[in-house]
């Protein structure tokens, strides 16, 4: 296109840095600072003609990215894991940062890895999700501190579900740490509350605002929790051509080193969004314990946990999480109804009758 313009963004927490170029020579037009804020970056690119702008993957990339989008202009999201060109320069600047953005985007936006940032509504059921998981961090810091404090004492806080705690453990704390312990109850007691909250929350957004969760809790160790999570963070399902794809994004397949002739897989990658990884790991976990349901999941991952080793049913959790993770995926684009033992039942129909 004629006099078109590419523009970097480098975004910082409280200035932004602007490049812009000019598509056809390559040749700088104009440089900017403008703070991070919404306003400051309605007014500045609503004074542009429609212009291909490239930001990174960041904590303020998308609301960052529908301002941009709001005022007219094509946005590309770049996945920052994806760029060492930037993050590995010996040379980094807030100049040369939007610069080599921008030069990138001019030479194939491919380079970039795009993402797709959610919209509002999905973000702010997703920030349902984090703060449930940030207050339970918080409550597992208070309630490890509590049992550590009372163990120093010569005591012992009795095992119990973190819901009850308050009510359980407090008759077992020592008399001489009743007041240093009593404002740590206090808060366990209110960060359970918040949690419940949250929980209904979320429970209510899978049943009446995204029903399509229901298509996911079929699976026996899947609940709306996990089930929102998996929804949001996946966005629309269409975008993966192929439900094995799944796996990957969500960091749960072995990485791969080759060099030369030699080729060996690695750990698994642990890229895309952690807290849904750590949310299907707890699922796996659930399915295969020895009282869930017989399933092909819970089938697959006895077979590698056969030599009972720790490394091996650890090697099983992370495999189930992702046939679970891909498991989902399919349901959701296909809408079909969940078979526990469809692999299983598969193979049997393909065996040849063995003749007495």
């Amino acid at each position: 296109m004629a006099g078109r313009k590419i523009a970097g963004v480098d975004l910082g927490d409280r200035d932004s840095f602007i490049c812009i170029l000019d598509d056809a020579s390559g040749e700088v037009l104009e440089r900017a600072t403008i703070p991070t804020n919404g306003e400051a970056f309605g007014q500045y690119f609503a004074r542009h003609a429609p212009m291909l702008v490239a930001l990174e993957t960041g904590t303020h990339s998308p609301w960052a990215s529908r301002a941009v989008t709001d005022a007219g202009h094509e946005v590309i999201v770049a996945n920052a894991r994806q760029l060492p060109l930037i993050y590995g320069a010996k040379h980094k600047s807030d100049e040369r940062d939007p610069e080599k953005l921008a030069r990138v985007a001019r030479m194939d936006v491919r380079l970039l890895a795009p993402v797709q940032h959610r919209g509002r509504e999905q973000q702010q059921a997703l920030n349902a999700i984090r703060s449930r998981h940030a207050l339970v961090r918080s409550r597992t810091l208070l309630i490890n501190a509590a049992r550590g404090m009372v163990k120093a004492s010569g005591g012992r806080l009795p095992k119990c579900a973190a819901d009850a705690f308050c009510k359980v453990a407090w008759p077992f704390v020592p008399s001489e740490l009743g007041l240093s312990l009593h404002p740590v109850f206090e808060s366990i007691g209110t960060l359970s509350h918040q949690i419940r909250a949250l929980e209904d929350e979320i429970d209510r957004l899978a049943r009446e605002t995204y029903p399509q969760a229901q298509l996911l809790t079929q699976v026996a160790g899947v609940g709306n929790l996990t089930a929102l999570a998996f929804l949001l963070t996946i966005g629309d399902p269409q975008r993966f051509g192929d439900s094995r794809m799944v796996g990957p994004y969500l960091g749960l397949a072995p990485g791969r080193h080759q060099s030369g002739d030699r080729e060996r897989p690695t750990r698994i990658t642990k890229a895309g969004d952690e807290h849904l990884r750590w949310l299907l790991v707890q699922s796996a976990n659930h399915i295969l314990r020895r009282d869930a349901p017989d399933t092909d999941l819970k089938r697959h991952g006895q077979k590698l946990a056969k030599s009972g080793s720790k490394i091996s049913r650890r090697i099983a959790k992370v495999a189930v999480a992702r046939k679970l993770a891909v498991l989902l995926h399919a349901l959701l684009t296909s809408g079909e109804v969940y078979e526990p033992l469809r692999n299983t039942h598969a193979r049997r129909r393909r065996q040849p009758l063995i003749s007495a």
